[in-house]
């Protein structure tokens, strides 16, 4: 018995599903526009962007606890300054991302992710009916 034909196909099956992510991109073209997030007023948030960029939802959780679990509301950022620990009296205020639909909603939408901060949080944002 000559199984060499089996093999060589199983090969070539295997390695066309395991690109197929690659000759997806290439036959799409350009990838997906990246997005622009609005960025604060003040031209700073409480940490600077790469660490928000990559750590905000562990800076919101640590907040989060801090706020719910040890009544502790103040935040001292890595240059000094301190914050109030508030996702929508500090970060989504008119000083700061004045627009949840033009800030993090741009992101998460892209990134395909639904964090669940407005669970509980009221957008401060929204238009009012």
């Amino acid at each position: 018995m000559n199984d060499r034909p089996k093999i060589v196909g199983g090969i070539v099956v295997f390695l066309a599903v395991v690109t197929l992510p690659i000759w997806f991109t290439l036959a799409a073209g350009n990838p997906a526009h990246r997005p622009q997030p609005e960025l604060p007023a003040g031209g700073q948030c409480v940490e600077p962007s790469e660490f928000m960029r990559d750590r905000h939802m562990e800076l919101l959780n640590q907040w989060r606890d801090a706020v719910m679990r040890h009544n502790q509301w103040r935040y001292r950022a890595a240059d000094g300054k301190e914050y109030a620990m508030s996702l929508s009296n500090t970060c989504l205020s008119s000083s700061c991302h004045s627009s949840k639909a033009r800030f993090c909603d741009r992101c998460h939408s892209y990134a395909n992710v639904n964090p669940n901060c407005f669970d509980c949080h009221v957008d401060p944002t929204a238009e009012k009916q």
